[in-house]
C-alpha cells in the first residue's frame, strides 16, 4: 500500500488527520474552564456539572477498546468521516441545549467521534510510512494531542470573558463542517473495510469493565473515596476488565488483541505512558487552579499565562520526531522525563507571591520535556509491533491513556482536595500551599518515570519478550 500512494497524497492525508484531532482533542478540554459558569447557569451541582467531563471520559473509554474491530469493518474514510460528523452533530446539539440533560447528550455525542480519531490517526501512519519515518510524522501528530489541551485554557477563557459559553460548541460547528468537506473531496482509503464478526460478549465486557472504572474514578473526587458507589463500580470495573482480558487472550482473533504486551517495548512504553498523562492531565487541572485561586487570575488571563509554553511545545514537537528517527528513543524518554521531574521541583513551594514569570518559564521547561516523550512513546511502541497488529496496538495505546488521564486526574484531585482540608480553608495562600504539597507527589511519579526508561530497550523495533 505504501508504493501505491504518492507522498503528495501522503502528505494531503497526514494534514487532514491532524487537522482533525486538533479539534477533536481541543474539544475534550474546551470546557474545562466553564464549569462553574454553567454549574450557575443550569442550577446544578458539582458532582452533576463534573459529568460534562466525566461522560466525555467515559464514552472515551468505552468506545476506544472497540476501534480496532471498526477498524476492520469499516473504511478508512467512512470511519474519519464519521467521526467529524459525531463532532459535527454534537456540537449543535450542544450549541442550542435549553437545559442541562440536552447539554449533557450533545457532549457525549462529541466524545464518540473523539474516541475513534485519535487510534485511528496512529494506525493509517503505521499503514502510509515504514517505521524509520514515523517519528518525524508522529512529532507532527504531536501538535494536534499536546497543543490542543495546552491552549484549550486560553481559547475556552477568552470566549467565556468577551463572549456566551455557546460559542465553545458554536465554533466547533464551521471547523467540523469544513474538515468534512476536505475528507469527501481528498480523503482515500488505506483498508477497505471487511466482513469480520462481532463478538457481542467482549463489546458487553469491555463496556463494563471500562465504563465503571472510568466513572468511580471520576466519582471519586466528588463523591469521595469511601463512597459505596465509588467503591462498587470500580470492583465491577475491575472484574468486568479481567473477564474481558482473560476472553481476549483465549481468543485467536479477538476484540482488543492483548498479546500486543508481549513485546517488550509496546509493555514499557505502555507503562511510561500511564505515568507522563497523568502527570500532564494532572498539571492542566492543578496549575491554572493556582493561578486562579492562590494568584486570583481569571480564566482568560490564566490561559494567557499558559500559551508561551504550548506554542513551543507546538513547534519542538515535530523537531522531537526527527530526533527520534535519529537517535531511537532511549535518549528522548531520559531527557524528558529528567526535565518534567525538574519542572516539578520548582512548584513544590508555591507562594502568593510568586512571579508570572517564574511560572511561564517553568510550565516552558515541563513541555519541553512532554515534548520530548508523549509522541515518541506511542511511535516507538507501535514500532515495536508487526503492521497486522497496528490497529490493536494503537486502541491499546490509547486505552491506557483514557483510564490513566481518569484515574490519574481523580487521585490527584483527591491529594489535592485533602491538603487543602489540612493547610486552610479558603485562603490564597492555603491554595498554593495544598498545590505545592500536591506537587510533591507528582515529583515522586515523575522520579518513577525516569527510573522506568533505563529498562526501555535500546533498539526502537523491538522482537517478543
Amino acid at each position: 500500500m505504501q508504493n501505491e500512494i504518492s507522498p503528495k497524497t501522503k502528505k494531503l492525508l497526514v494534514i487532514i488527520l491532524i487537522v482533525g484531532c486538533f479539534f477533536s482533542t481541543l474539544n475534550q478540554t474546551l470546557l474545562n474552564v466553564a464549569l462553574s459558569e454553567l454549574m450557575q447557569i443550569f442550577s446544578v451541582t458539582p458532582a452533576t456539572i463534573q459529568w460534562l467531563a466525566t461522560g466525555f471520559m467515559l464514552v472515551n473509554g468505552v468506545l476506544v477498546p472497540i476501534t480496532a474491530y471498526l477498524m476492520k469493518r469499516f473504511s478508512t474514510r467512512k470511519m474519519f468521516i464519521s467521526s467529524m460528523v459525531f463532532l459535527l452533530v454534537g456540537s449543535i446539539v450542544a450549541a442550542c441545549a435549553p437545559n442541562f440533560g440536552t447539554l449533557l447528550a450533545g457532549r457525549m455525542i462529541q466524545a464518540a467521534g473523539a474516541g475513534i480519531i485519535l487510534p485511528l490517526m496512529m494506525t493509517v501512519i503505521v499503514y502510509l510510512y515504514p517505521a524509520e519515518q514515523r517519528g518525524a510524522i508522529m512529532g507532527k501528530m504531536g501538535f494536534a494531542i499536546i497543543f490542543a489541551p495546552a491552549i484549550a485554557p486560553t481559547v475556552g477563557g477568552f470566549i467565556l470573558e468577551f463572549v456566551s459559553w455557546r460559542y465553545l460548541f458554536i465554533m466547533m460547528i464551521p471547523i467540523s463542517a469544513a474538515i468534512i468537506v476536505l475528507a469527501l473531496k481528498y480523503m482515500i482509503n488505506i483498508e477497505e473495510g471487511s466482513k469480520v464478526s462481532l463478538d457481542f460478549t467482549s463489546v458487553i465486557l469491555s463496556t463494563i469493565g471500562f465504563g465503571a472504572l472510568l466513572y468511580g474514578f471520576s466519582s471519586a473526587g466528588s463523591r469521595g473515596w469511601g463512597d459505596w458507589l465509588v467503591l462498587t463500580m470500580i470492583l465491577i470495573g475491575v472484574v468486568g476488565i479481567y473477564l474481558f482480558s482473560r476472553r481476549m487472550l483465549a481468543f485467536k482473533e479477538p476484540l482488543l488483541n492483548l498479546r500486543v504486551f508481549s513485546y517488550k517495548m509496546f509493555t514499557m512504553t505502555s507503562i511510561i505512558n500511564i505515568a507522563i498523562t497523568v502527570l500532564m492531565y494532572a498539571d492542566l487541572i492543578l496549575l491554572p487552579i493556582f493561578l486562579q485561586d492562590g494568584l486570583g487570575f481569571n480564566p482568560f488571563i490564566a490561559g494567557l499565562i499558559l500559551l508561551p509554553a504550548a506554542i513551543i511545545n507546538a513547534f519542538l514537537s515535530p523537531v522531537t520526531g526527527k530526533l527520534f528517527d535519529r537517535f531511537g528513543a532511549k535518549p528522548l524518554f531520559i531527557i524528558g522525563t529528567v526535565l518534567i521531574a525538574f519542572s516539578m521541583v520548582l512548584v513544590i513551594d508555591l507562594t502568593t507571591t510568586m512571579s508570572v514569570t517564574y511560572i511561564v518559564m517553568r510550565t516552558i521547561l515541563l513541555r519541553v520535556g512532554l515534548a520530548f516523550i508523549t509522541m515518541p512513546l506511542n511511535t516507538a511502541a507501535l514500532n515495536a509491533l508487526p503492521k497486522e497488529l497496528a490497529s490493536h496496538g494503537s486502541a491499546v495505546n490509547n486505552t491506557v491513556r483514557q483510564l490513566a488521564g481518569a484515574i490519574g486526574t481523580a487521585i490527584i484531585v483527591t491529594i489535592y482536595t485533602i491538603q487543602l482540608t489540612n493547610v486552610s480553608l479558603a485562603s490564597n495562600e492555603g491554595f498554593a500551599t495544598a498545590a505545592g504539597n500536591t506537587y510533591i507527589w507528582m515529583l515522586g511519579l515523575a522520579i518513577i518515570a525516569i527510573v522506568l526508561t533505563f529498562f526501555v530497550p535500546s533498539k526502537t523495533v523491538q522482537t517478543k519478550a
